[in-house]
């Protein structure tokens, strides 16, 4: 099974802290590789025109942000950079598509 997971969090993808599945806004999940891959393509295209600011990991992981989109973080009394993460899974474990 392939799968590709877009989470929003105060955090990169990568890190996956504990509980980090509490942040995931949208799994899809695919049987063919071709058909994940145009689809993950997809909201690349679309997250580069929204965000101006990408990291990648060579693993499967893509993290998009602008500077405007911040929370307040009453814990540690300041603002948290917003991510939108997206992470392709084959069998479960990140992967490059």
């Amino acid at each position: 099974m392939i799968e590709v997971i877009y989470m929003k969090a105060e955090y990169e993808p990568w890190w996956m802290f504990e509980g980090w599945e509490k942040t995931i806004l949208t799994r899809q999940t695919f049987d063919h590789l071709d058909e994940a891959k145009d689809y993950l393509e997809t909201l690349v295209k679309d997250f580069r025109i929204q965000y101006e600011h990408e990291h990648s990991k060579k693993e499967g992981y893509y993290a998009f942000w602008t500077d405007r989109e911040r929370e307040f973080c009453e814990a540690c009394d300041d603002d948290l950079q917003i991510y939108h993460g997206l992470i392709s899974l084959i069998e479960g474990k990140p992967a490059l598509l």
